[in-house]
């Protein structure tokens, strides 16, 4: 190739990147967005970090959920299940499945202590409350908000907001035996 074409090749590309450049520079003269005041679309779980996020929405949230027993009484274990299945992702329920990305979950209600499933390493955040049992008041906290039971745990999950829906969750868990 002689050093013509070069030239052309390298005089088109500077061209280019010139008149991307340009329009990128009027686009944003043009085009005024707007943001939105709430979030269009939350997915499960995320509606206290949206709220939190949203200047709009900024009120202090409850230092702990209300207390679950109210909703323990109407709780449905088949639809605990069925909520649960977003726990899927990194627990079992079964009877001696294996340990995922957390522990197995099957009779942590109310036989096992707090951080102690065999073979899965707990976070020091959360072994630190190993003497206690897992309980329909304790775990109303830890499925409200995990970070707010034990600060550093593992897990990252954003927790179920609504009261039914823990009640659902601890009432499958109780059922797990």
């Amino acid at each position: 190739m002689s050093a013509f074409e070069w030239n052309k090749i390298i005089g088109s590309v500077l061209t280019a990147m010139i008149v991307a450049m340009v329009t990128g520079i009027v686009a944003q003269s043009v085009v005024h967005p707007v943001r939105l005041e709430k979030p269009a679309y939350l997915p499960p779980g995320a509606e206290q970090g949206a709220a939190a996020a949203a200047p709009a929405a900024a009120t202090e949230a409850p230092a702990a959920p209300p207390p679950i027993d109210p909703f323990m009484q109407k709780a449905d274990a088949q639809r605990g299940e069925q909520i649960a299945k977003v726990c899927l992702q990194c627990h079992t329920f079964g009877k001696g499945e294996p340990n995922k990305i957390g522990p197995n979950l099957f009779g942590v209600v109310p036989e096992e202590n707090i951080a102690s499933v065999p073979g899965y390493t707990f976070s020091p955040a959360l072994s630190a409350d190993k003497d206690k049992k897992w309980d329909p008041d304790e775990l109303n906290i830890w499925l409200w908000h995990p970070q707010d039971f034990a600060k550093g745990t593992k897990m990252t999950f954003a927790g179920l907001p609504k009261e039914q829906d823990r009640a659902d969750v601890i009432k499958y868990l109780e059922s797990l035996k």
